[in-house]
């Protein structure tokens, strides 16, 4: 086999800018189809992946999936474990873009599924390879922090006029709402870090008027471990906190700003352009100490393109996959758990 042959369905932002430009950068891997139902985004796809095959349902694709070794779900969220399930029931291995689902009982189902068919199953958590999170996990990797006792991680923009968006103006039943989009990504890191949540506390607000999902939250996680981890997500902070900061024992890393990766891709640069893919210059790069003994701390270079070669390894060598399905399911247990702690969304 030469190169894995992958059907990306839906290519909007998540399927044009997030999944095919990193599937195209794998050496193993190659954009083989794509499902839309839209002219402009049909041709899009052709000009961006020369030979790709374009079908306007998923119907079409699972009825004919010759040539498709893996079936990438990035339409929106509602649909996830349903065309999961499909494209598992078409023999197909399959990546699910985050939520996974929008209740971790469909999660659990799309799992149980792909253990019945023997098929590879992930969740792109592609936020694990952020470089502000790959930096801080080598700082506790190698001890520098000592134990960490309060984590805080943001994700937060000012958009004071909504820009219509399903996500904004669909039903919490739909996946809609800021939790479930970058809450998804908050947690998942949360629970790479410290592992299993024994109390969640949360607060979700619908700051806008047009809206009628929240678009202002905060969970607050206790740890086993005993690690507290707030984390704050919004459309509407005027000001923007801190990215991330960890709080240790003997030191603290504080980072601000985000992952040059997103930018550039929705730029259009490529991973394998030939220029340093997921860098910041030293301006941007965090701190590190305690007191005032504190110093600029290298940022690791951000790593996107590592999601897919790690789905072609599992694929072709037969190694476990980069993100476990069972990992997202539990995201969305803490994800529906904030929910019910905070009631209705509708202050």
């Amino acid at each position: 086999m030469d190169q894995l042959g992958v059907a990306v369905i839906g290519y909007g932002l998540a399927g044009s800018v997030f999944h095919a430009p990193l599937i195209a950068a794998d050496p193993r891997m190659r954009v083989a189809a794509v499902v839309t139902s839209s002219e402009e985004r049909a041709a899009q796809a052709r000009a961006e992946h020369p030979g790709v095959r374009v079908v306007s349902t998923a119907d079409e694709l699972f009825a004919d999936p010759a040539g498709i070794d893996l079936a990438v779900i990035a339409t929106p969220n509602r649909s996830h474990a349903p065309l999961a399930l499909r494209a598992l029931a078409a023999g197909l291995p399959v990546v699910v873009d985050k939520p996974f689902a929008v209740t971790a009982a469909d999660a659990e189902e799309v799992v149980a599924a792909a253990e019945q068919a023997n098929l590879p199953l992930s969740v792109f958590q592609n936020r694990r390879w952020d470089n502000d999170f790959l930096t801080l996990r080598d700082l506790m990797d190698r001890g520098e922090l000592g134990e960490i006792r309060r984590f805080e991680s943001r994700f937060e923009r000012w958009r004071p006029t909504p820009k219509g968006s399903w996500r904004e103006v669909g039903e919490a039943e739909d996946g809609a709402g800021i939790l479930f989009d970058l809450g998804s990504h908050l947690v998942d890191q949360a629970l790479t870090l410290f592992g299993p949540v024994t109390e969640i506390y949360a607060e979700l607000d619908r700051r806008r008027p047009e809206v009628k999902a929240d678009d202002d939250a905060f969970l607050a996680l206790t740890h086993t471990n005993g690690t507290r981890s707030h984390l704050w997500m919004s459309a509407v902070a005027p000001q923007l906190g801190p990215r991330l900061r960890a709080l240790g024992s003997t030191n603290a890393y504080t980072i601000s700003g985000l992952d040059p990766q997103e930018d550039a891709l929705r730029a259009g640069r490529r991973p394998d352009d030939g220029k340093p893919w997921g860098t910041v210059t030293p301006d941007k790069w965090g701190t590190f100490g305690a007191g005032e003994n504190l110093r600029p701390i290298p940022t690791l270079p951000g790593n996107y393109p590592a999601f897919y070669a790690g789905m072609a390894a599992t694929l072709l060598d037969g190694t476990p996959v980069p993100v476990n399905p069972l990992d997202a399911v539990e995201t969305l247990r803490i994800l529906e758990e904030a929910r019910r702690v905070a009631g209705s969304a509708s202050r």
